[in-house]
């Protein structure tokens, strides 16, 4: 690490403030990539529930109660997932002499481009579908330019 600070959880995503290297970046990200896939898998396991159809179900299905538990507690992971990685990235962005506010990029994309996937077949046509691809193009050359600057390049010397 730059600045010879501990890697501990609470200091790589609880402060964006301080320096890391591409390895503890990378580490950090995997961590939270790797947390992230195993909460969207158990919520696409989870999707059937979400459609109710009060003609086949009673009102009050515990089924589907939990199902929107879980969306709930989900949506709310994916917050401090987002949060997480924002911290973890400026530490990042400033190792490598570029503005920390870089890293707020590929998480607010990301969360865009999930409203746009979730709002897109609810709207009956209202929102074009190349409106979402241009949002996942986005996302995901955002995620490539800071897999690249972050997890490749190596650090700059901070400016004084």
């Amino acid at each position: 690490m730059a600045d010879s600070m501990p890697a501990s959880t609470s200091f790589l995503f609880r402060t964006d403030q301080g320096r890391i290297d591409r390895k503890t970046w990378l580490h950090g990200g995997l961590r939270l990539g790797a947390i992230l896939a195993v909460l969207t898998a158990v919520g696409l396991l989870l999707v059937p529930y979400m459609r109710h159809d009060l003609a086949k179900t009673p009102l009050l299905d515990w089924h589907v109660i939990a199902a929107y538990v879980y969306l709930t507690l989900y949506i709310f992971a994916l917050i401090l997932i987002a949060i997480s990685f924002y911290n973890l990235s400026a530490k990042r962005w400033r190792d490598r002499a570029k503005p920390a506010a870089f890293a707020g990029l590929v998480p607010f994309f990301a969360l865009l481009a999930g409203a746009a996937h979730w709002l897109y077949p609810q709207m009956d046509g209202e929102v074009p579908g190349w409106s979402v691809a241009a949002i996942d193009i986005a996302f995901v050359g955002l995620l490539i330019w800071t897999i690249i600057e972050l997890g490749v390049l190596p650090s700059k010397p901070a400016r004084d």
